[in-house]
């Protein structure tokens, strides 16, 4: 039915103008009888087309068959769907070509099962009854019903910009004070920085003390006096520091390269002794 045809059959109800005598209005304009088309006004071949439903796919089609007719979804009478579905997609492959691709793939997979049931069922080799062709597609059908429904669901909650908008008050910043939001974390951060800029403010005295290896050799000299040998790190005191184990060590050279004190090791990494020199009498 063209929209011609509709517009004067939907006004005639509750139009109260009084009639034509000599001319049908072939349309209404605002409320006025229109006698004749515009000569000048085009109107595209598809401006009168009115599409009832609308779906988003194959699945959607082949669903919307299905529960328009109450048929069971474990049970779909292929025959009766299928030649529904073929109809709708002539009707979408006369306009739509490269739309109609999409639900011709389906329409091929319904052809395809029905034959597959026309045919004898074969057994499998365990001896187990065969799968139903239609399971597959029992299975893709609930998925996607049940996809559906929740995405329906969703769209039914309230929402933001279309069901309600959000409360928004205005408070002069002049008579409201805003304080900061400082968490434990802000404070342990902030506290954590003082603790550095403490460390590298802070004053470090450095005195500077005299070593004298002379004084070092005479002590090492001393603690080796009436013993056969002692152990190599016993004569460093660890106690006073890295300048004093330094002095000592330097004092040690000194009275080896002088031959008052000998240096000895039984065999490698075995422990080191140092003992008196020797000398002729």
């Amino acid at each position: 039915m063209s929209v011609a045809d509709a517009l004067p059959e939907a006004n005639a109800a509750t139009d109260s103008s009084p009639a034509v005598v000599d001319q049908v209005a072939v349309a209404r304009l605002y409320g006025e009888p229109l006698f004749r088309m515009p000569l000048d006004l085009y109107i595209p071949p598809d401006a009168l087309e009115v599409f009832l439903e609308a779906f988003e796919g194959p699945l959607d089609l082949l669903l919307y068959l299905i529960r328009r007719q109450n048929f069971n979804i474990l049970d779909i009478p292929l025959a009766s769907v299928t030649r529904q579905y073929l109809d709708y997609v002539e009707q979408i492959r006369k306009h739509n070509l490269e739309l109609a691709s999409e639900y011709l793939l389906m329409a091929a997979m319904l052809i395809e099962i029905k034959s597959r049931m026309l045919l004898p069922p074969r057994k499998s080799d365990d001896g187990s009854e065969p799968e139903d062709p239609r399971a597959d597609l029992v299975r893709r059908l609930v998925e996607y019903e049940q996809i559906k429904l929740a995405a329906a669901r969703l769209d039914a909650l309230p929402l933001l910009g279309r069901d309600f908008l959000r409360a928004q008050v205005t408070i002069e910043q002049s008579l409201e004070q805003r304080l900061p939001d400082v968490s434990p974390a802000d404070l342990r951060q902030a506290w954590a920085e003082i603790l550095q800029r403490a460390r590298l403010n802070q004053h470090h005295l450095i005195s500077r003390e005299q070593l004298s290896v002379r004084e070092h050799m005479s002590i090492v000299l001393r603690r080796l006096q009436g013993r056969r040998f002692v152990e190599f790190q016993d004569l460093f005191d660890t106690r006073r520091g890295m300048p004093v184990l330094v002095v000592t060590f330097l004092a040690m050279l000194e009275l080896s390269r002088e031959s008052l004190i000998e240096v000895t090791q039984a065999e490698a990494f075995a422990p080191i002794y140092v003992r008196l020199a020797y000398t002729a009498s």
